[in-house]
């Protein structure tokens, strides 16, 4: 190798090894500036019809109660049931837009923004810490309404940074799980994890009369899920398919609504304590149950 050449190469190898040092070094700084002096809980939220964002129901109602009674978090970390994608990513975008993913709705509904700003550094630094499987950084997702409904009524001055995390649809429920254990560290950082979907969600047998029944097999689900939760049986969770066949088909014709549950049971720790709120059903066939899980 010519002189010239060699300088070069060994220029552009130092330079790469002094970038990702400096990384390192970054996400290690932004780990310590991330302090809080006690471990943040976590939420599974049954996000439902998107217009619970601007409605004045229970529902809506309690997510403002958590707002104020919940400890601030520093960041918000979403795991949505609304952005799926090959592979897991992280959305690196500084500035989500927020994202309008349904149709049929009032203007009203389409008119809403949620203008909170994104964590880049926190997004790399969830990279850094998931080793299960390897994350993607993305900086083209915003914040779409499994996000944003919810974060609306808690958090209306949107002044707290947020990013989400995607779901590998194609992947199995241990997969979910592992890597919400993986986020466990974000919590002794101040970050609030939130899992936004559904416990129970079939859109094809929904009750637009407004009535309210339930679905033998709606309710049978529901109540099944919540047993296991209350129990930590968490294995029988993660083979719900297995175990509930049929139930489960039509409680979940398409799981991605329930995937976000899974992140928040892998982050619950030996001893924390669990609670539900907005225990009902919507429509007939979309179970709006929630919990916090925390010390």
């Amino acid at each position: 190798m010519q002189r010239r050449s060699f300088l070069k190469s060994s220029g552009l190898l130092a330079l790469t090894q002094f970038l990702n040092m400096s990384t390192f070094s970054a996400l290690q700084a932004l780990g310590s500036e991330l302090q809080h002096s006690k471990r943040m809980p976590v939420l599974f939220i049954g996000h439902g019809n998107p217009m619970n964002a601007i409605t004045d129901n229970e529902f809506h109602k309690k997510w403002q109660e958590l707002g104020k009674s919940l400890p601030r978090p520093q960041a918000i970390l979403s795991i949505s049931a609304h952005w799926t994608t090959d592979g897991t990513k992280v959305a690196t975008t500084g500035h989500p837009k927020t994202i309008h993913d349904f149709g049929g709705f009032p203007k009203k509904l389409f008119d809403q923004q949620y203008p909170a700003p994104g964590s880049p550094e926190l997004a790399k630094l969830t990279q850094e810490l998931v080793t299960y499987s390897h994350i993607q950084g993305d900086d083209s997702w915003g914040l779409d309404h499994g996000t944003w409904s919810v974060l609306l009524p808690m958090y209306p001055m949107a002044d707290i940074p947020v990013f989400q995390l995607s779901l590998n649809y194609d992947q199995p429920s241990s997969y979910h799980y592992e890597i919400g254990k993986q986020l466990s560290k974000l919590r002794d950082k101040g970050v609030l994890i939130i899992g936004s979907g559904n416990l129970v969600h079939n859109l094809y047998k929904v009750d637009w009369t407004g009535g309210n029944k339930v679905y033998d097999w709606a309710q049978e689900f529901d109540s099944k899920f919540t047993d296991w939760i209350k129990k930590g049986d968490h294995q029988s969770i993660l083979n719900y398919q297995k175990i509930l066949g049929n139930t489960a088909e039509m409680a979940h014709p398409t799981n991605e609504h329930l995937l976000p549950l899974f992140y928040i049971l892998g982050l619950q720790q030996k001893g924390e304590e669990i609670s539900f709120f907005n225990d009902q059903f919507d429509m007939a066939s979309v179970s709006m149950r929630s919990l916090v899980i925390q010390g």
